[in-house]
């Protein structure tokens, strides 16, 4: 069924543009609720289909060690995740606040084309696309950072626009708290802080840099920073040693511009295209260049994200106010064109063309199918998932993928190390060579009675050994050469694999008896950052 767009008064040609630049009605909140409800709706039914996603697990005991800082991302994601401990832990919980944080998007999404003049049908139409592109359906059921990431930053545009528009510069303080919280949650934000800057530069809205607020907004985002800053230096900047190695690596896919330009619009849904684009162009030459800071803003961070080979998903958070400014040109649009307010079969149409295309696309990152359903249906569309790293393999989307085999995992390490004999199993650790692999132990292990997991991988590695001095291991994901360098003796005890999972988990686990130096003297040798 096609979304029905209540007909509004008919608008004469006088009256066409000052609505789309200043908005004259409220906000169309039966709207608002039914998009962001369906969003949130769609979620939750969703959000037990498969299992723990990999960063999830790792998110999870970053929430049972809550510190200012963590080698591989920002720490707001600890404390979320130690909320969501608190309340249980379960998956239903834990997917809740994506959910949740999705569904604000598209709130924010059609509050900013409200502001920038949307009558109902730009505002239902920002809505309809902010729910359906396919990289927010998919990151938003997920527990990650970048789920939150899009509701600070599009709070921080929706405060900018009411900037441009009341010249109220007090507002830049809030700005600088969601920035500060931006920050928080993850380092990226400050490219956004960067992108910001150079949309005021590059606009008439430059004059802002010689009042006071603006700097107390930067004051305010600093100050929330300053802790996580304070842990980076205390700890020597592990993060850009993380990215650092990353880079060297060769780990992720670096696609030329073409191919980045070509990846954004499938990952946002091809026939959103126009409307993005529109967006664009409506800011920056068309009747909304009032908002032009923010069409600089977004060329400016989509260049920084194409220059350093970003991921492609590393550009979602920017998009809303994009899809907002191309709801209006496109309502501005067809209200140029004298389709009167009773007409509304335009409206219609794209509605129904959106909705049709979304619904063909939306099992493509949404577990709606089973996974052999999935790849019979991706196969007969021709679909083939983009690969975010280079030695990723799977027959499902690594979003997918990464969901499976966890739980068999552990079963399969408890089993060999509950047949030890008590006094070897009380003398034996369980050391993981990946954060994934730690936190499944750390999450499902603890039914089987099994040690906290023992990891070398990312912020594992200043947990140390938990203050173990164990004479024997089982190791996930070592090799044998290795394990027979530091161990008496090493044995292959069992094969894990799954078929839905990643490609590289389905290795080895092996039992390495009688460690020839202590696990604390070798710590040094299991850091892993990458």
């Amino acid at each position: 069924m096609c979304l029905q767009i209540t007909p509004a008064k008919p608008v004469t040609s006088s009256s066409t543009t000052a609505p789309l630049l200043d908005h004259a009605n409220a906000p169309a909140v039966g709207f608002i609720v039914l998009i962001a409800g369906a969003k949130l709706l769609l979620h939750l039914l969703l959000s037990g289909r498969y299992g723990y996603f990999r960063d999830e697990l790792y998110y999870l005991d970053c929430g049972r060690h809550l510190a200012w800082g963590y080698v591989d991302h920002a720490p707001l994601i600890g404390l979320v995740a130690r909320m969501a401990l608190m309340l249980g832990g379960s998956l239903r919980v834990l997917r809740l606040i994506p959910a949740i944080e999705g569904a604000l998007v598209v709130v924010l999404t059609m509050l900013i084309a409200w502001r920038m003049g949307g009558d109902r049908f730009a505002q239902g139409l920002a809505g309809l696309c902010a729910l359906v592109v396919p990289i927010y359906l998919a990151l938003d059921s997920i527990m990650t950072m970048n789920a939150l990431e899009p509701v600070l930053w599009m709070s921080s545009i929706y405060l900018l626009v009411r900037i441009i528009q009341t010249g109220n510069s007090r507002l830049w303080a809030w700005f600088g708290l969601f920035a500060g919280v931006g920050l928080m949650n993850k380092h990226s934000t400050a490219f956004f802080g960067l992108a910001v800057v150079l949309g005021l530069l590059l606009t008439r809205l430059r004059g802002e840099f010689a009042k006071r607020w603006i700097w107390i907004g930067a004051l305010i985002a600093i100050l929330i920073f300053l802790p996580n800053l304070l842990w980076q230096v205390q700890h020597s900047f592990p993060t850009l040693e993380d990215l650092h190695n990353v880079r060297v690596s060769g780990k992720n896919v670096v696609l030329p511009p073409f191919k980045f330009i070509a990846q954004q619009i499938l990952i946002m849904n091809p026939i959103v295209f126009p409307v993005w684009l529109g967006g664009l162009w409506f800011l920056l030459v068309g009747k909304g260049t009032k908002y032009r800071p923010l069409g600089w803003i977004f060329v400016s961070f989509f260049a920084m994200m194409m220059v350093l080979h970003g991921k492609d998903y590393y550009l979602a958070p920017i998009y809303p106010m994009a899809l907002a400014a191309g709801a209006v040109a496109t309502e501005q649009a067809l209200r140029s064109w004298n389709f009167s307010a009773e007409k509304l079969w335009p409206e219609a149409v794209i509605i129904c063309v959106i909705l049709g295309t979304s619904t063909l696309i939306a099992p493509l990152v949404l577990p709606l199918f089973s996974p052999d359903n999935y790849i019979a249906y991706a196969s007969r569309i021709g679909f083939k998932p983009a690969k975010q790293e280079v030695h990723h393999k799977s027959l499902l989307p690594q979003v997918f993928a990464d969901q499976f085999g966890w739980p068999e995992l552990v079963a399969q390490v408890a089993t060999v190390y509950n047949s030890l004999p008590p006094e070897t199993r009380s003398k034996t650790a369980i050391v993981a060579g990946n954060y994934g692999e730690a936190g499944a132990i750390d999450l499902f292990g603890p039914k089987y009675q099994l040690p906290p997991a023992i990891s070398g991988h990312q912020t594992y590695y200043y947990w140390g050994t938990h203050g173990t001095t164990p004479e024997n291991v089982i190791t996930l994901q070592y090799s044998a050469r290795y394990l027979g360098e530091i161990c008496d003796s090493v044995q292959e005890v069992a094969t894990h694999f799954h078929p839905w999972g990643m490609a590289e988990e389905n290795d080895r686990i092996y039992f390495c008896r009688g460690l020839k130096r202590p696990l604390q003297e070798v710590w040094p040798d299991q850091k892993h950052w990458n």
